[in-house]
């Protein structure tokens, strides 16, 4: 498939493993090759978590250094227990 996408192996992989995000032009020729339509075949992005980097010299977001990755949910529940229950300690060293 990599190469009827004229794209690297390694790019294939990265898009299968949800680390790139495949473009909606990808989706139409990977259809086209399958000889299918693109809903048939085009997975939601419904995974996907943005991560923006910051820019150390301005203070900044820097948009220009967006990562995509797909999550799993029970990765992300994790840790926003542990985000919650790291909120309470803090509160409760506070109130100390």
């Amino acid at each position: 498939m990599a190469e009827l996408l004229f794209i690297s192996q390694s790019q294939y992989q990265r898009r299968e493993r949800g680390e790139i995000r495949i473009s909606d032009e990808e989706w139409m020729r990977m259809a086209k090759i399958l000889g299918k339509e693109v809903d048939d075949i085009k997975e939601e992005d419904n995974n996907i978590t943005t991560i923006y980097n910051l820019d150390n010299n301005s203070g900044n977001y820097s948009a220009s250094n967006n990562y995509f990755y797909n999550i799993p949910d029970f990765i992300m529940k994790n840790q926003q227990e542990y985000i919650e229950m790291l909120k309470e300690e803090i509160k409760s060293l506070k109130e100390k």
